[in-house]
């Protein structure tokens, strides 16, 4: 990358001619929003940012750029946490920014399927799902500022994945448009379409290396009219497997089966405005089950107080609080999704994003525990996550005695140890939020030498001047 020439002044208006000058962003300022990720553990420069406002507009930003080897970094709505969106430091690269991609195309409620532009925002289309009584089931904590091309281009996952799988089970078609201007137009809207490969699957997960997402057709299911919600406490996580089990044994409407720690627990109290805990004592853990049902008669809080007493009965569970109203259900999820924003008064914090298979998350974080405190033996553990999909989030607070920069030199050496523990669970080091540059490194270690020539040639297939986010991913 560093032998591709920085463009010039004449290729600059060439690129700006095809947004108009209103859209395109040059000057240093303004540009900043755009360079930086949120937790700031990435920030690059550019040459220029774009914001097209049609597909044909990103075609043609990309036969420029195929013909002047310009390298092109796509972003969504900058909240990816692996750097995936932020470009280097050469001020060379051109952001494509797709937020001015919002419309919605086509909302089908026959076949549960609405079409959007990638520069849609997640919570934007889950309140039109809502409006016309359906479901768009994808829920994370940026669900506000996420553009649904930036969920398509990490595959994101969220806390609904147990039932309704993560983002590329929520896909029927896309609309693409490839490193050298062409677009692949894939917005079908079927459920079935057996000939041939699936392409769709190649450019989601992708982070934006294979090609620029324009727009998606997305699967809508029907609206929950019940939903049951409890907060529980319980002593192990061992215990919360067996109460998982139990669970999917009563419930064919378990969408969602979280768990978090005391140390969670009280950083949320403490620093959320208004937030207290239900249960009238501390726990080592608490889990957060939703079922659901689309009939309202669907007796899913019988069952769910059903498979507590069991619980109980079985010395499983300490303490528990169901939800008798929307506000309280909102209140007991409100716990679960401010635990990354309030962990940042705790000080710095490195993080992790693991999966490994179900039954393996107590052994896990069992060793995970014992290799970091053997590194940082204050270390303060923060593992929280999706116990239904074995998606941990294994964040570790510094010590309160550390400073923050000497805690995140050991980031690499706490990383390695929980990777390791990871993989030889079975597991993967990125569930949920990509590879981008954060663990680029990391690839030649967890994917097998085929693996790595497989997805490099299909880079070149697809991108073979690589001037679309190279250093990403590969």
């Amino acid at each position: 990358m560093s032998e591709t020439p920085s463009p010039d002044d004449r290729l600059i208006a060439q690129f700006t001619e095809i947004v108009g000058a209103a859209n395109a962003i040059s000057d240093t300022e303004t540009m900043a929003p755009y360079l930086v990720e949120q937790r700031k553990l990435y920030e690059g420069k550019a040459a220029l940012v774009l914001r097209p406002g049609s597909t044909q507009e990103v075609s043609e930003i990309l036969k420029l750029a195929h013909s002047t080897g310009t390298i092109i970094v796509p972003q969504g709505g900058n909240t990816g946490l692996v750097g995936a969106q932020i470009p280097f430091d050469s001020g060379i690269e051109i952001i494509v920014q797709m937020g001015r991609m919002n419309a919605v195309r086509d909302i089908d409620v026959s076949n549960n399927s609405i079409t959007v532009e990638a520069g849609a925002i997640l919570q934007t289309i889950q309140q039109l799902a809502d409006d016309n009584d359906r479901l768009f089931p994808l829920s994370l904590g940026a669900e506000g500022s996420c553009q649904i091309g930036g969920n398509l281009s990490t595959n994101a996952g969220g806390t609904a994945v147990l039932h309704y799988g993560s983002t590329r089970d929520l896909v029927l078609g896309l609309e693409v448009v490839l490193a050298d201007g062409t677009v692949w137009q894939g917005l079908r809207k079927l459920r079935k379409d057996n000939t041939g490969y699936d392409l769709k699957h190649l450019f989601i997960g992708a982070e934006g290396t294979l090609g620029i997402i324009t727009a998606v057709v997305l699967k809508l299911y029907p609206k929950p009219k019940a939903r049951a919600t409890a907060l529980i406490g319980l002593n192990s996580i061992s215990d919360a497997l067996k109460v998982l089990e139990m669970t999917l044994s009563h419930s064919d409407g378990v969408t969602s089966f979280e768990f978090l720690p005391r140390f969670a627990m009280e950083i949320v109290v403490e620093h959320g405005d208004g937030v207290r805990n239900p249960l009238a004592q501390q726990h080592p853990w608490y889990l957060l089950v939703e079922l659901s049902s689309g009939d309202a008669d669907g007796g899913v809080n019988e069952t769910l107080l059903e498979v507590l007493e069991r619980a109980f009965e079985r010395d499983l569970i300490s303490d528990a609080a169901v939800a008798t109203s929307e506000s309280q259900r909102l209140a007991f999820w409100q716990i679960r999704t401010l635990i990354s924003e309030v962990q940042k008064h705790e000080g710095a914090s490195i993080k992790n994003d693991i999966a490994v298979p179900v039954s393996a998350v107590p052994e896990f974080l069992q060793r995970a525990d014992k290799a970091v405190v053997a590194l940082v033996p204050d270390a303060r553990i923060c593992a929280f996550g999706h116990l239904g999909d074995g998606n941990v989030h294994y964040n570790i607070s510094q010590p309160v005695d550390m400073a923050a920069n000497k805690f995140i030199d050991l980031w690499e050496q706490i990383t390695t140890a929980v990777n390791d523990v990871t993989l030889d669970l079975g597991g993967t080091i990125s569930a949920e939020h990509g590879i981008g540059r954060m663990k680029r490194h990391h690839m030649a270690h967890i994917k097998s030498a085929v693996e790595l020539e497989m997805m490099r040639s299909i880079k070149h297939l697809f991108d073979p001047s690589n001037i679309l986010n190279p250093g990403k991913l590969l």
